[in-house]
């Protein structure tokens, strides 16, 4: 089991609250931070799929930050916090442009459970461990102790009134 450290629990809670601002403006509730090796956070941002574009995911947004902005050493040193797993799509992005630790809160396959527990469609995407799409990434998760937060931001999206 993975220890966390102050400042991923950190980072990681600032996730929890960009994925609660995505949800407040009507998107779906996931958020993601870029953190340097020096602890600097770089770039964050929240899903914006409200308008029809499902692909305007945080983590695609932090690819296009870091390839436009980084050298690929300082991409490969960096940390990409967020509030659940990557989907196929971001964990593909993720390594084909060589970022380095993905720290997550909400596995996909547990956010897959919750969607089937509410009779909700199951997504298009599968829900793929990171590390079936990119065996070589560094990945750690879930983090138990800020899963209740999101799943209850999941609920209130995702759940039938």
């Amino acid at each position: 089991m993975s220890s966390f450290s102050e400042d991923d629990l950190r980072h990681l809670r600032r996730c929890v609250a960009l994925a609660a601002i995505g949800l407040d403006e009507g998107n779906e509730p996931f958020g993601s931070v870029l953190v340097s090796a020096d602890g600097t956070v770089l770039f964050e941002d929240h899903n914006r799929e409200k308008d029809g574009d499902h692909t305007r995911h945080p983590e695609l947004a932090i690819v296009r930050w870091a390839v436009a902005n980084l050298e690929p050493e300082d991409r490969a040193s960096a940390t990409v916090y967020t509030s659940g797993e990557h989907c196929a799509m971001c964990s593909a992005a993720h390594a084909w442009v060589g970022l380095g630790r993905i720290v997550y809160v909400v596995a996909s396959t547990r956010l897959a459970a919750l969607l089937e527990e509410w009779g909700v469609g199951p997504s298009p995407v599968a829900p793929l461990p990171i590390t079936t799409v990119a065996p070589g990434l560094a990945v750690e998760g879930p983090v138990e102790a800020l899963a209740a937060e999101m799943e209850a931001l999941y609920e209130r999206c995702f759940r039938p009134v």
